[in-house]
C-alpha cells in the first residue's frame, strides 16, 4: 500500500544565541536538519550552503538503495561546496555542519547522517536512536572507557569527530536503508534538544501530541523549559495511508531561510594549524556553544584517534588484500586438484602410458604426468589406433584409462 507522510519543521534561537546557525526542511519526500558551526556567520553559512544543495533530491525514486546513494552523493557535494566558499571567503576558514536527512522511496526510509544531530524513530510507543553520534566522548563510550552515563555530563560531550566542512576533503558519512510503516514517527532534531531532553521525555511527547506540529513546539518548549542555550531545530515526519503530503509546499526554517550572508566577524579568531590538520571540529569561538579549548591532553587524544582511524583503514586493506591473496591461491589449489583427477591415454617413447591431469601447461608448471607405464608396444597397434593414441584418449576416470589399455592390449594380442 502506498503511503504519504505529514510533517514539521521548527526551530528556536535559543536563550543565549543572538542568530540561529541550524537549517531545517521538510518536504515532499525528503526531510533534513543541520546544525552548523563556526562562529557568528560561518555557521549559517554552513548549514545554509549544505541545506540548500541537499534539498535538489527532495524527488521520487525507484528504490531506497538509489535514494541512499543520492543522498550519500548530496552531502559530498555540499562539502566540496563548504570548501570552496571557504576558499573563497578566508574568514569562514573553520566552519562546518552536521547533517541528518531521510528520504522516502518504495515504502522505505534512506537515511544519510554525520555529526551529532540526530534520527530517531517512534514505533509501537518506542523511540529508538537510529543515527550514532560523531562525537569524541561517544568514541570513548564505544572503546568501552566510558559509559553513556559518563557521556551524558562529559565536558567534551559536544565535540565532533565529523562534520561537512572545509577540513575533510572525503568525511565519512553513515548511510543505512530502513523499513517504515504507517503509524511510524521520525524525529529529526540538532543537539539542542537531544543534550538538554531526555529520551524518555521525548518518547512521551511523540506519544502524547499526534499532530507533528504541536509535537514539534512542545519538543522545543521543553527544551527551553530546561534552559537550553543553544539553537533547537526539529523535523517530525508521520508515515501514513491516507494523507495527501503531494499538495504540501516544502518548509524551510532557521538560516537556510534567509538570504546568505559572508559578512565577517571582526572578533573572528584564526584557528590553529593544528586544528585544521585533525579531524573536523566545532569552532573554537567562545560564543558558540560547541567551543572545546585546545589542551594537550585533548590534542593528544585527537591525534592518537586519527592514528587509530588510520591504522585500522590500512589493516582494513591489508586484511582484504590478504582475503584475495588467499581466495587466489584456494582458487588455484582447487583447480589443481580438479585436473589431477583426470586421466587420458598417450603416446610415453615407444610405448602406451596412462596420465594424470590435463594436456596443459599453466606456465612454466606442468598440469600431467605419467601415472602409469604399460607394456603396450606402438609398433604392436594398427595404423589408426597409433594415430588415436598419439591424439590420446580422454578417460572418466583411473579404471576407465586402464579399461582402454586392456582393450589395446586385447585387440592386437588376438
Amino acid at each position: 500500500m502506498a503511503t504519504t507522510s505529514k510533517s514539521a519543521a521548527v526551530t528556536h534561537v535559543g536563550k543565549i544565541r543572538a542568530n540561529n546557525q541550524d537549517s531545517g526542511y521538510a518536504g515532499k519526500q525528503l526531510f533534513i536538519v543541520a546544525d552548523g558551526m563556526g562562529g557568528h556567520a560561518g555557521g549559517d553559512v554552513a548549514s545554509a550552503i549544505a541545506l540548500t544543495r541537499i534539498m535538489e533530491t527532495d524527488k521520487a525514486y525507484a528504490s531506497a538503495h538509489d535514494a541512499e546513494f543520492a543522498l550519500q552523493s548530496s552531502l559530498i557535494a555540499a562539502n566540496s561546496l563548504l570548501a570552496e566558499t571557504v576558499f573563497e571567503h578566508p574568514e569562514l576558514t573553520g566552519m562546518g555542519t552536521t547533517v541528518s536527512a531521510i528520504l522516502r522511496a518504495d515504502g522505505e526510509i534512506a537515511i544519510a547522517h554525520i555529526g551529532d544531530s540526530r534520527i530517531y524513530l517512534f514505533r509501537d510507543g518506542e523511540l529508538k536512536q537510529i543515527s550514532a553520534d560523531h562525537t569524541f566522548v561517544q568514541r570513548l563510550v564505544d572503546s568501552g572507557r566510558i559509559t553513556p552515563e559518563e557521556a551524558a555530563v562529559h565536558p567534551r560531550r559536544s565535540v565532533l569527530m565529523r562534520v561537512l566542512g572545509d577540513v575533510d576533503a572525503a568525511p565519512e558519512i553513515d548511510t543505512t536503508v530502513h523499513d517504515t510503516k504507517p503509524g511510524d514517527r521520525w524525529l529529526l532534531c540538532s543537539d539542542g534538544l537531544s543534550s538538554y531532553v531526555s529520551d524518555d521525555k521525548i518518547q512521551a511527547v511523540l506519544a502524547s501530541e499526534p499532530a507533528p506540529n504541536l509535537a514539534a513546539d512542545k519538543l522545543v518548549k521543553e527544551s527551553l523549559d530546561q534552559g537550553a542555550p543553544d539553537n533547537v531545530t526539529i523535523v517530525i515526519v508521520d508515515v501514513d495511508e491516507s494523507s495527501d503530503s503531494a499538495s504540501i509546499p516544502p518548509v524551510i526554517v532557521g538560516s537556510a531561510s534567509q538570504p546568505l550572508s559572508f559578512e565577517g566577524d571582526a572578533a573572528r579568531k584564526s584557528l590553529r594549524l593544528p586544528t585544521l590538520l585533525l579531524h573536523p571540529l566545532k569552532s573554537t569561538q567562545h560564543e558558540d556553544s560547541h567551543f572545546e579549548p585546545e589542551s594537550d591532553e585533548y590534542l593528544n587524544e585527537l591525534i592518537l584517534e586519527d592514528r587509530r582511524r588510520a591504522r585500522n583503514r590500512r589493516i582494513g586493506w591489508l586484511v582484504a588484500l590478504a582475503l584475495i591473496i588467499i581466495a587466489i591461491i584456494a582458487g588455484l589449489f582447487i583447480g589443481y586438484r580438479w585436473t589431477q583427477s583426470q586421466y587420458y591415454v598417450g603416446v610415453n617413447g615407444q610405448t602406451v602410458a596412462i596420465y594424470q591431469g590435463v594436456q596443459q601447461n599453466l606456465g612454466p608448471i606442468s598440469l600431467h604426468s605419467v601415472y602409469q607405464e604399460t607394456s603396450v608396444k606402438l609398433s604392436s597397434l594398427t595404423a589408426y589406433q597409433r594415430e588415436t593414441v598419439r591424439d590420446t584418449i580422454n578417460a572418466t576416470d583411473l579404471t576407465d584409462a586402464k579399461a582402454i589399455i586392456r582393450r589395446l592390449s586385447d585387440a592386437n594380442s588376438n
